[in-house]
């Protein structure tokens, strides 16, 4: 297919031959555009006629492509001879018909007496009509007009003098309301919609109709159309939605201050992309106008990290630490407490006297009851309470605190609340109150592992680790019951209401058996509902955390507000007795206690006990006042046989998650970040053989031949007969050149699978480089022996029976500086050491030169028989004495400058002298290095 491709492509500029005006050749023929010259040069007729061969390259090529312009016929024009007789005749009738009732309907038009209706109005006749109007008629009154003097010409200094605005003032109050131009009111534009239907449009298609729209939009933008740019980029992303368009339309939001609309378009972006820059600000800019400066501050903190040079975000930041100092003062400040005491019902004295009290220093419903200050009101998204502690397993959310925010329309319904004291350590009692069954068995165990996880719930700047692990669940789990648990601190219940939801639509998929983090996403909704108002719903979600951990204190504390709210005294002072069961010093519950037993006293009398429903018996593992019993033995090794068992659910959780993450790297190409992965997973599971055959996968993708191989035997360690380990360790043998291994692996695979055809084909290949390798070997001359002479000499005893070549080492011949200190003197000694040809100097001149200066001193004066001199001496005299020091100064040698371009122009001795390197010192056994090191680093030389 390639080649009559590549004929196709080369034909397209030339005349159709005769031979492939036949049907196997067009039937064969993929080439559309080819196709169409065909059917062209058919058409025409220059080869001749050819009917059914026509019509066979029309539906073959409509096979290829339907929408081909060759395949449009053009159909002419109707006449008498292309229709029937009673077609024709018919037409013809039509048009005699339309031509009589035409004249007819002129002729009445000319009878009508239109002239006293023109005379009336004084109009003129209807153009093209042959009607005109007598000279009687036709005479109009004659205006009188007033032939005033012109107005004589002003001079400068009159002109200066001149008030234009006295002027205008006197015009405006001549003009009457008659002469003003009528208003036109169009109440019935046409809305466009904001969605496109993209049923019928193509993959190729949408993105480009998505762009033509955004581009419209920013047309809008820039015309100060805010409200139809919105339109378009709504168009735009109900067809693709991109990151560009949501920031677009988010601004567009932001000028026309629909804070809201911006804000859900910014989250979008940053789900996508965390650090886009215009999405942060964006979003800043909302939070400043909400007056939420602490989350504008940290978004304008982000977007200067990234770009410091931003001035828009500079500018915004100073206003809102501004703003911030300004209203720190106005927390601190401090306000009355109010002070409730209980008094008995039968002392009408101190009744009315407590009465009299409660009239001279009345309750606004916005003070805090119980001892809180007036101007330090919970921050918005707290539950009603003045401290609050960090919730375990990173439950930093409503599930850590109560709700007692709604306690004024208590207060509003003329109840006695004012005569009960609500003492600062029975709120933290209340804030911090949990029940060692269910939610709280869990909250205790994290806080004592130091609470890692949890959302800081202190100021709301505060960074946040939304990816927090939070028990049981898996991370989007987490992440979705983080986010909530910060949407509902910032005072966002809806947010965090919809988050919520998420979380437990997408439990049941996780397959995960975890009660407790299921109860506790209920009853994080139920506190969103009840701060809605939306108390039926909140009573659903607490009966369902009830069910799966039953007597748990939160929920229960919840549907009794609920209830109340609701006015279901019974049921909500059932559940209030049952949560003082659990733990008697929740003092909110004690006072809740007291407030509907009077009301019920009122509503049903003396037997409003007996109308009460059954109080369920809290069972004494669930009661919290009671005092601790040492866990047994037992159930100390129970505690920790479940511990050991969470902990591996959630490091299989983690292992799958990274496990995929690695997988989808490697789909996109991104061998880097899947190594990550991998390694990562290797640390939770050190013997899962797949994931040591996938990072190998990625090393050999990144070339790092020796990992790979490394990887591959540890998969084989595990699986003996892992065919993907054979395979890619066979890969990294031909990477390293060690052809004979490679053969070997391959030859293993194809004895597991002989249908493996990619293992089919590589042995081929490497076959035939192993040959092409030995032949190389046995073909290269070996290691020339030096002559040397021996000579005696009638001088000193010492140098009696030397040799010349170790006579001339003792530094007869050698430069002066054995111990360069700049490249000025190392080039002097190399250059003596050539022009002698002594490379035992220049083994020493290297061995007293540290490796990492040998690129820089070598940088100026780099070239082939430089290289060539250098690699004799270290072969000759160095590697005897020192193969680390060899290998060191071949490691940093090649990262010298014009390294790669004077390597090319090496001749065949120096390359010889190179390959001969290599191979002895390959053969050295060393602690430093490994023959794989030695080969990997031969590459960058051969």
């Amino acid at each position: 297919m390639s080649a009559n491709t590549a004929f196709f492509n080369r034909s397209e500029s030339t005349e159709v031959p005769v031979e492939h005006l036949d049907y196997v050749y067009i039937e064969k023929c993929k080439n559309v555009k080819y196709l169409e010259k065909i059917l062209k040069v058919l058409r025409s007729g220059k080869e001749g006629m050819y009917p059914h061969l026509l019509r066979f390259c029309e539906s073959h090529l409509e096979k290829l492509d339907q929408r081909s312009k060759a395949l449009r016929k053009e159909n002419p024009v109707a006449t008498a001879a292309s229709l029937s007789e009673e077609e024709w005749s018919q037409i013809v009738d039509d048009l005699k018909t339309w031509q009589e009732e035409t004249k007819t309907a002129e002729t009445l038009l000319k009878q009508q007496p239109v002239f006293d209706t023109l005379m009336k109005e004084n109009m003129p006749p209807v153009r093209g009509s042959n009607s005109s109007v007598p000279l009687s008629q036709a005479e109009f009154p004659k205006e009188k007009r007033s032939f005033s003097t012109r107005a004589p010409p002003r001079d400068y200094a009159e002109w200066d003098k001149f008030d234009v605005e006295r002027e205008c003032n006197r015009v405006d109050e001549n003009v009457s309301e008659k002469d003003l131009p009528a208003i036109i009111n169009n109440q019935r534009l046409p809305v466009r919609r904001t969605t496109v239907d993209v049923s019928l449009l193509t993959q190729r298609e949408k993105p480009l109709l998505a762009n033509r729209e955004k581009d419209k939009g920013n047309e809008a933008f820039r015309a100060n159309d805010y409200e139809e740019a919105i339109t378009y980029y709504s168009r735009s992303l109900s067809i693709v939605p991109t990151v560009a368009a949501y920031n677009n339309r988010a601004q567009a939001e932001i000028n026309l201050k629909h804070w809201h609309n911006a804000m859900r378009d910014c989250q979008r972006v940053l789900e996508q992309e965390p650090s886009n820059v215009k999405a942060l600000l964006r979003r800043a800019t909302v939070y400043y106008h909400m007056d939420k400066f602490q989350l504008a501050a940290e978004d304008l903190r982000m977007v200067l990290r990234e770009e410091p040079q931003n001035a828009a975000a500079t500018q915004l930041l100073s206003k809102t630490e501004k703003r911030v100092k300004e209203c720190q003062p106005e927390q601190h400040s401090k306000g009355k407490k109010i002070l409730i005491r209980e008094v008995e019902e039968e002392d009408d004295k101190r009744h009315s006297e407590t009465e009299a009290q409660r009239n001279a220093c009345p309750v606004e419903p916005s003070q805090p009851v119980g001892g809180e200050e007036c101007s330090a009101a919970p921050e918005k998204g707290d539950m009603g309470n003045a401290q609050k502690k960090p919730h375990g397993r990173g439950d930093g959310g409503p599930h850590s605190e109560f709700n007692n925010s709604h306690h004024s329309h208590w207060r509003s319904r003329g109840g006695s609340s004012d005569k009960y004291k609500v003492t600062q350590e029975s709120k933290e009692k209340v804030a911090n109150g949990t029940s060692k069954r269910g939610s709280t068995a869990s909250v205790k165990a994290d806080q004592s592992s130091g609470g890692k996880g949890s959302l800081a719930t202190g100021n709301v700047g505060e960074t946040v680790n939304l990816d927090a692990p939070c028990g049981a669940l898996p991370p989007h789990l987490s992440r979705l019951k983080n986010e909530g648990n910060l949407l509902f601190k910032n005072g966002q219940f809806a947010d965090a209401l919809e988050k919520y939801s998420q979380a437990i639509q997408g439990y049941p998929d996780s397959g995960i058996d975890s009660p407790d983090d299921l109860c506790i996403l209920y009853s994080n909704r139920a506190a969103c509902y009840l701060k809605d108002g939306n108390c039926q719903d909140c009573i659903q979600d607490c009966t369902k955390a009830l069910e799966l951990q039953p007597f748990s204190l939160k929920p229960l504390l919840r549907r009794a507000m609920a209830y109340e709210a609701l006015e279901r005294y019974p049921k909500a002072y059932v559940d209030y007795k049952t949560v003082l069961q659990i733990d008697i010093s929740v003092q909110a519950a004690q006072d809740s206690v007291n407030r509907i037993t009077r009301l019920l006293i009122e509503q049903d009398g003396t037997e409003w006990r007996e109308k009460l429903p059954d109080i369920p018996l809290v069972p004494l593992s669930a009661q919290q006042h009671r005092r601790e019993v040492p866990p047994s033995a037992e159930v100390v090794q129970a505690r920790a046989e479940k511990a050991a068992r969470d902990a591996e659910k959630k490091a299989e959780v983690r292992f799958l998650a990274l496990k995929q993450d690695g997988n989808d790297f490697v789909k996109k190409s991104q061998y880097q970040d899947a190594m990550g992965k991998y390694s990562e997973c290797l640390k939770l599971k050190p013997d899962e053989c797949a994931i040591y055959t996938n990072r190998a996968l990625c090393y050999l993708k990144l070339e790092r031949f020796a990992e790979a191989k490394q990887d591959c035997d540890a998969a084989l360690k595990l699986e003996p007969t892992n065919k993907k380990a054979f395979y890619r360790r066979a890969m990294a043998n031909k990477g390293l050149k060690d052809y004979l291994a490679c053969s070997s692996d391959l030859q293993e695979v194809l004895q597991q699978d002989p249908n493996v055809q990619e293992a089919e084909k590589e042995l081929e290949e490497v076959t035939v480089l192993l040959r092409q390798s030995l032949a190389n070997v046995f073909a290269s001359p070996a290691k020339p022996r030096k002559t040397v002479p021996i000579t005696e000499v009638g001088g000193d005893e010492e140098t009696k029976g030397v040799p010349d070549s170790e006579n001339s080492s003792r530094g007869d011949d050698l430069p002066t500086n054995l111990q360069p200190t700049d490249t000025y003197e190392f080039g002097q000694a190399l250059n003596a050491a050539r022009c002698s040809g002594n490379t035992a100097s220049c083994a020493e001149l290297l061995a007293s030169t540290t490796p990492e200066r040998l690129p820089l001193f070598l940088s100026n004066q780099l070239d082939g028989h430089t290289i060539g001199f250098i690699m004799q001496a270290m072969d000759f005299h160095l590697l005897e004495k020192n193969p680390n020091l060899v290998y060191q100064h071949l490691n940093y040698l090649h990262t010298a400058d014009r390294f790669s371009v004077v390597l090319m122009l090496l001749d065949k001795d120096e390359r010889r002298y190179m390959t001969q390197l290599f191979e002895h010192l390959s053969a050295v056994e060393s602690s430093e290095f490994t023959e794989n090191d030695v080969q990997n680093l031969a590459n960058k030389y051969i």
